[in-house]
């Protein structure tokens, strides 16, 4: 699975509007831009398509900006990566919505642990809430690099 650049800057953006939320506030495109590395113009988008889906809500004036919606409770890393994505399987043969035929399924030997895969990352997204990433520490650069991959080749 690799998530594209519109799911990081939507999640950068819904998480910095959890924490905000938390403060009572408004957050504006150019703070959330500037704050968490996002380009302006692909935000404002980005944002659209938020409002559109019902997560955020926009509060116009000079002192608006934008607010969650929503609890931080009601929304998932799943169903962001889903919304902008699609899907979250890394070959078409093991996606539910997307699925897309092989003609060595009924003897492939790898297609098991794509699917295996694909169940272990949908039930971690789907488990981890705005409120949940609000709480969470950012990885330390010790935590980086995995045991036995060789300084991350292959990764």
């Amino acid at each position: 699975m690799r998530v594209s650049r519109k799911t990081d800057y939507a999640l950068r953006a819904l998480v910095a509007l959890a924490e905000q939320r938390e403060r009572g506030g408004l957050l504006s495109i150019r703070s959330l831009a500037a704050g968490h590395g996002i380009p302006r113009r692909f935000l404002e988008q980005i944002m659209i398509d938020l409002r559109e889906r019902g997560w955020v809500r926009a509060v116009a004036g000079r002192d608006g900006g934008y607010q969650l919606a929503v609890p931080p409770e009601a929304v998932t890393m799943g169903q962001v990566v889903r919304f902008f994505d699609g899907v979250l399987a890394p070959i078409g043969c093991v996606s539910v919505t997307h699925y897309e035929p092989c003609s060595q399924e009924p003897s492939c030997r790898f297609r098991r642990v794509f699917l295996e895969a694909r169940n272990h990352a949908a039930q971690r997204l789907d488990a981890m809430t705005l409120a949940d990433l609000t709480r969470c520490t950012p990885v330390a650069p010790d935590e980086f690099q995995a045991r036995g991959f060789g300084g991350g080749s292959g990764i």
